[in-house]
């Protein structure tokens, strides 16, 4: 890793002991749809190798393992890519320790290439071309991320959207995003760099099970939370004693609706 890689995985707070087995836990996996949509927008109905960037706990890349002949996940973090190692036990599925910026792959080696909830800690112009140059010909890009989750209820998404919003006031007032610069992903920035034939924007949807627990750990699984908590901010003062208090009352699982957003672009 660079500098700069090195500096965004220090800080992203997923080296923390105990935040890998909590983030593969708690988090959304991939829209399963993504199975059947892909393979055939690369022209294939098995990938030869699909390619997975910022890969972490391996929850966006092990889910390739019955659909693809071979299946790599590129990992910088030594905390997460362990993580994956132990979780995956299919054959065809390997972790590599490489920055998106330099996967070590050969060129265009890839029918897909993904980026789930990734994309946005690298820079464009030079993670772009690297997934350019290991893509096939006619090989896909996806970057994608989950945007909505809705349960049959509407307390739960009040008391976490109130979580995140107190989570952003508390980041800015200490200056915790000051030195961390996140990339915006967007349709317009991958057409842009000329790189693409097509780009297409997308939404998808996935439903999970999910209890009061999932719910907060779900807000303790990402890196901005934890980055805020190891900065002397209490939960009370984040909301996540509310959020617990809401959680409490639905113990038994119930359907979580996940929205995701996902950019598709053709090689």
């Amino acid at each position: 890793m660079d500098a700069e890689m090195r500096a965004v995985v220090s800080d992203s707070g997923y080296d923390e002991p105990g935040f890998a087995e909590r983030y593969d836990r708690y988090r959304p996996g991939p829209p399963a749809a993504l199975l059947d949509l892909l393979p055939p927008l690369a022209g294939v109905l098995r990938p030869h190798l699909v390619v997975d960037l910022g890969s972490g706990t391996g929850l966006s890349t092990r889910i390739w393992a019955a659909r693809a002949d071979e299946v790599v996940g590129i990992e910088p973090s030594d905390a997460m890519r362990g993580y994956a190692e132990r979780a995956t036990g299919s054959a065809n599925v390997r972790y590599v320790a490489a920055s998106a910026y330099d996967t070590g792959l050969a060129d265009g080696c890839a029918d897909l290439v993904t980026a789930a909830q990734s994309l946005q800690w690298m820079r464009p112009d030079r993670v772009l071309p690297e997934i350019r140059r290991i893509l096939r010909p006619g090989g896909v890009l996806c970057a994608y991320a989950y945007v909505a989750v809705q349960t049959p209820t509407w307390e739960p998404e009040a008391a976490w959207e109130a979580v995140l919003d107190r989570k952003r006031v508390l980041r800015e007032r200490l200056g915790l995003d000051r030195e961390r610069q996140l990339w915006p992903v967007s349709r317009a920035g991958i057409e842009q760099s000329g790189l693409f034939r097509f780009v297409r924007e997308l939404t998808l949807h996935g439903v999970e099970e999910g209890s009061g627990d999932r719910l907060v750990g779900f807000a303790l699984s990402e890196g901005s939370m934890t980055t805020l908590l190891g900065a002397g901010i209490t939960e009370e003062e984040v909301g996540l004693d509310r959020l617990r208090r809401v959680a409490a009352t639905f113990a038994d699982p119930v359907p979580w609706w996940i929205s995701y957003s996902a950019l598709v672009a053709l090689a």
